[in-house]
């Protein structure tokens, strides 16, 4: 695990070595019922998770709490190797890589401006966003090795 907050570059990364496939992985991404099941840095499902998987596609994540949704849009998707994402007025990225048996994961969260970038670290989006990848990591230890079918990405939101 490796997570760096780089002020220069407006940046948060986060780095997970993942015992599952690229491809597990990156489904465990994309997939609306395996996202329910890690997102929320609390643990709980989320209420709602609607995944329209193709660039310029949409997506939204509500959690239990009734904060306001995670939403966003798909700008690369390229099946296991990245996710690019806009959200919240900054670009996600998330690259798989294989690795010794399984899998890399790096996230990176660019801001636009040192102001939006301080204010994510204000509203403490490095932190939930640790919880959740550890989340992650647990969610695809639990699962068997290719477990993961090519399935519909929407669900109602």
């Amino acid at each position: 695990m490796n997570d760096t907050i780089d002020r220069q570059k407006h940046e948060i990364r986060f780095e997970r070595r993942l015992d599952a496939s690229p491809e597990d992985a990156f489904d465990a991404w994309t997939q609306p019922e395996q996202v329910t099941a890690w997102w929320d840095p609390t643990g709980a499902p989320l209420v709602a998770c609607a995944i329209d998987l193709r660039p310029r596609g949409a997506f939204r994540f509500v959690t239990a709490d009734h904060a306001p949704p995670f939403e966003g849009t798909y700008e690369l998707i390229d099946r296991p190797r990245c996710l690019r994402f806009q959200a919240l007025g900054a670009v996600g990225v998330v690259t798989f890589e294989p690795r010794d048996h399984g899998t890399l994961m790096e996230v990176s969260i660019r801001c636009a401006s040192n102001e939006h970038f301080e204010t994510f670290l204000k509203l403490g989006v490095d932190q939930g966003t640790r919880i959740t990848l550890d989340n992650l990591a647990r969610h695809l230890g639990s699962r068997s090795p290719g477990s993961s079918a090519s399935r519909s990405a929407v669900t109602s939101p």
